[in-house]
């Protein structure tokens, strides 16, 4: 049996704040980035490799490479198909480990870090069944499915049976599901005309454009300032007309009681949904929000730390649109929980995208929900971002504003290998080109994101 012989993981950032690519009310000048995980195992022609990522915005990409290569420890020299035979005990080994465990437990850098090197066993496991991860978990057992998962702390909300129950009841009609999914794909919205640097030409084209690309949805960034936001809700209504729907996202910007003003303020736009009115962490006040802008939909989840979270944030009634986010929480074990607990408080799911990977990753979940879970489109879109995808080996494909169901076995993680020696940081050729007129080493934020305040 092949042993674990070689974990890397490798700081891995492009330059988007040139162009303020990314940009919002907070993230003002993110240079998109991704803590890059290779698993190998096994030696020679006959090696096993697997692929992960963490998405950040640039600086403190490091700490997430730096916590990859402390969890790593714990894997090198392990028997692959033991850790492959239990993915649920594999990942407790990571996630719950007696020391590294302190540093959360279960929420920031750390169960990030973890997360990336779960999600890389479920690409080996995947690409051993030669099969997409989406269509290798719409498959498996609901037994293997329940075991993989990690019910502490959400107990009072879904229990192992309820699990169970569910997955069976998605084994009726998976196979056309599936063949739908092959055939069709799913449903995108795009946030490419949205960004807050962009100047009012720019954000009227794009948007002009993506309807003409077949998009029903398109997403603003809000919170610079009240006048900018009506002005650009303007143009982008008049742009798109009254059909297509527009969401809004403030990216944590808010008080609650900010929130609800400004976004009754810009109710006359008719805004879809409100994206992270306020701190994912507070829970009470996304309830308080969500009472005060009906008929406009509260949605978070990007930066929701796990599970737990997850399941109060849905207990308390404080969002309408669920927006699990493929590298927040600790991997694919993780996202199944997520996957679950929306389908039993029926709550739709609409996941995060578009940083580095994340539309490669996160389509799978979409994907799995719709064959296994959910069985429906209503209300339901992957965020999609044209940024970056040639810089993976199966890069995301959006045709007519619809995922194409990924067919390469894995997770579509892996990255094409030019691409992350060009753009390793700081030494990579396209650094050494760039030098310091990105924002990763020096702040930009007083000249960047700066169309929120004119």
């Amino acid at each position: 049996m092949p042993l674990i012989t070689d974990i890397s993981a490798t700081d891995v950032r492009f330059p988007t704040s040139l162009e303020l690519d990314g940009s919002d009310a907070v993230n003002v000048d993110p240079d998109y980035s991704a803590a890059y995980v290779t698993i190998r195992a096994g030696e020679g022609d006959s090696a096993e490799v697997g692929h992960g990522l963490v998405f950040t915005a640039g600086r403190g990409n490091e700490l997430i490479v730096a916590a990859v290569e402390s969890y790593a420890a714990l894997l090198i020299g392990r028997e692959l198909d033991d850790l492959l035979a239990d993915l649920g005990a594999a990942s407790a080994l990571l996630v719950h480990d007696s020391q590294l465990r302190w540093l959360g437990p279960e929420k920031g850098v750390t169960q990030m870090a973890a997360g990336a090197l779960v999600s890389a066993l479920w690409d080996m496991s995947a690409r051993r069944a030669g099969k997409p991860l989406w269509k290798f978990l719409a498959e498996l057992p609901a037994e293997d499915l329940v075991a993989a998962i990690d019910f502490t702390h959400i107990r009072n909300a879904l229990t192992e049976d309820e699990a169970l129950e569910m997955l069976r009841a998605g084994e009726a009609g998976l196979a056309e599901r599936i063949a739908d999914l092959e055939a069709t794909g799913f449903p995108a919205y795009t946030t490419s005309p949205g960004w807050l640097g962009y100047d009012d030409e720019k954000l009227v084209r794009l948007a002009k454009e993506a309807v003409a690309e077949g998009f029903t949805q398109i997403k603003l960034k809000v919170g610079g300032s009240l006048e900018a936001d009506r002005r650009r809700l303007a143009l982008a209504r008049e742009a798109v007309g009254p059909d297509i729907r527009i969401a809004i996202d403030a990216n944590q910007k808010w008080e609650t009681g900010e929130a609800i003003d400004w976004v009754n303020a810009l109710a006359e736009f008719d805004p879809y949904w409100i994206e992270e009115p306020t701190s994912t962490d507070e829970i009470l006040g996304h309830a308080e929000i969500r009472r005060g802008v009906t008929p406009v939909k509260v949605a978070t989840g990007e930066a929701v730390h796990n599970r737990i979270m997850f399941k109060q944030l849905l207990q308390a009634e404080a969002i309408d649109i669920l927006q699990l986010d493929s590298t927040r929480v600790a991997g694919v074990n993780e996202n199944l929980a997520i996957l679950l607990l929306a389908k039993k408080f029926g709550i739709p799911v609409c996941p995060h995208a578009g940083g580095v990977g994340l539309c490669e990753l996160v389509q799978h979940y979409s994907f799995f929900d719709f064959a296994r879970l959910s069985g429906t489109e209503d209300d339901r879109v992957i965020e999609f971002v044209d940024h970056l995808h040639e810089h993976f080996v199966a890069p995301v494909s959006v045709v007519d504003g619809r995922y194409q169901a990924p067919s390469a076995p894995g997770t579509s993680a892996e990255m094409v290998p030019e691409s992350v020696s060009e753009w390793t940081y700081p030494t990579g050729p396209g650094w050494v080109r760039t030098g310091d007129r990105a924002a990763v080493g020096s702040s930009t934020s007083d000249s960047a994101g700066r169309e929120g305040d004119a």
